[in-house]
């Protein structure tokens, strides 16, 4: 059985009997958006945050900003687990005090967050890592992102952001200049996770997109989404890079695996939380 060396950052999930480590996109001393092809230019995937309102980041550290929510109704927004414990924000709330965030531009209150109830089983394999957070007013004028019903995820491709660093696949993290960045990525996987697969373009027969992309650190809790004409659907939750080998390898490179939690498997609960 190979063995990774422990990364600050990581936790392991034992599966098929190989030690994988899953690495939460939360940073020590920085953020990280999406990482992209080194073949194709930056600004290609450099987007206006104003094009995605619904989307917002949870708290700044060290002047980056840190975990992402996504406005799903009016007073609540959704996002992982983990972000609510490694920001402010679940122990501010827990003091029944107010944790400011802002969205679309103007500061909102929070006044509670819901853990799912399987968020910490101490069992990697059996936790969900989603949380609900609740605001103290309704979000005016911005259109909340819809909750996917369909559990075709299969083969589907779907948009993901984030702000901060960026990289290439070929060397993985590097600089942060604060730009929202927008990759395209295929479902290869839809199990209990979502598995998204960075592939090099340089492989023969690479199923590559043209803008194909991942998350990286600083993106936890982040959305896949579908893009319709009726707006933005919420299909998964960031939840962290899944690492195999013998030591962790630089994060962001080509073979990367993300994993997302999976909305249409969490619908019920979602859907009973916000309408209490």
């Amino acid at each position: 059985m190979s063995r990774h060396a422990i990364h600050p950052m990581c936790k392991h999930v034992n599966i098929s009997r190989l030690l994988f480590c899953l690495f939460l996109l939360l940073p020590c001393a920085g953020a990280q958006a999406v990482i992209i092809r080194h073949d194709k230019a930056d600004s290609r995937y450099r987007v206006e945050e104003s094009s995605y309102p619904q989307l917002f980041y949870m708290h700044t550290r060290f002047e980056n900003r840190v975990c992402v929510a996504t406005l799903i109704a009016a007073q609540w927004a959704l996002t992982a687990a983990h972000c609510t414990r490694q920001t402010p924000l679940l122990e501010t709330v827990s003091r029944h005090e107010h944790f400011v965030l802002t969205i679309a531009g103007k500061a909102v209150k929070s006044d509670r967050v819901v853990l799912h109830p399987q968020s910490d089983t101490g069992n990697e394999l059996h936790d969900v890592d989603l949380a609900l957070i609740h605001l103290t007013t309704g979000v005016e004028n911005v259109q909340p992102a819809q909750l996917n019903r369909s559990p075709n995820e299969q083969d589907q491709i779907y948009t993901l952001l984030g702000w901060g660093f960026s990289g290439d696949g070929t060397r993985g993290l590097q600089g942060n200049d604060g730009r929202m960045r927008r990759a395209l990525n295929r479902v290869t996987l839809a199990g209990k996770w979502l598995e998204f697969l960075f592939d090099d373009p340089r492989t023969p027969g690479s199923k590559a997109l043209d803008l194909e992309g991942v998350p990286g650190l600083g993106d936890s809790g982040g959305p896949a989404l579908l893009e319709t004409d009726d707006g933005l659907v919420v299909v998964g939750i960031t939840v962290g890079e899944l690492e195999e080998g013998e030591a962790p390898k630089h994060q962001g490179l080509y073979g990367t695996i993300l994993l997302y939690e999976r909305i249409s498997s969490h619908l019920k609960w979602i859907e009973h939380t916000i309408a209490d």
